[in-house]
């Protein structure tokens, strides 16, 4: 193989992963996602954020990686044990790192600290997910302002 022809093989599976990206994030879209980074890493301050999509399942948030081939969901939150603790702005390199315009909320899913960062949209939309549980069972605190 002439290193023109490797070279064109390599662009080719280029274009045909960020076409693969592409149109799962389309479906995701669809089907009524919306942008969510999730902070994996909080030990170095402004950085861990990961982009990502997040769409409503009844009792679940199902958050995918914005850069992943998986079809299924990266992480799972129910709202019967997530709790809002807190909301701020970014600080920082933080405002490099998330969607412009994102608010952070300090969390907890099951015990366990998470970091979320969303619009404003996206909020008002999971805050009212988050209050619309049905009827039979109570919601760990949030905080709504």
């Amino acid at each position: 193989m002439s290193m023109v022809e490797v070279i064109a093989l390599v662009l080719a599976v280029a274009a045909c992963a960020l076409f693969i990206l592409a149109l799962r994030r389309w479906f995701l879209v669809r089907a009524g996602a919306i942008d969510v980074s999730w902070r994996v890493r909080s030990r170095v301050g402004g950085r861990g954020w990961v982009l990502g999509l997040a769409r409503y399942s009844g009792d679940d948030l199902l958050w995918f990686r914005v850069f992943s081939f998986l079809p299924r969901s990266s992480r799972v939150v129910s709202r019967r044990v997530f709790e809002i603790v807190g909301r701020r702005a970014p600080d920082g390199s933080e405002s490099w790192a998330i969607q412009p315009g994102a608010v952070i909320l300090e969390c907890r899913n099951d015990g366990t600290p998470v970091q979320l960062a969303m619009g404003e949209e996206a909020l008002t939309g999971f805050l009212s997910w988050l209050e619309a549980s049905p009827p039979g069972y109570t919601l760990p605190g949030y905080i709504a302002g």
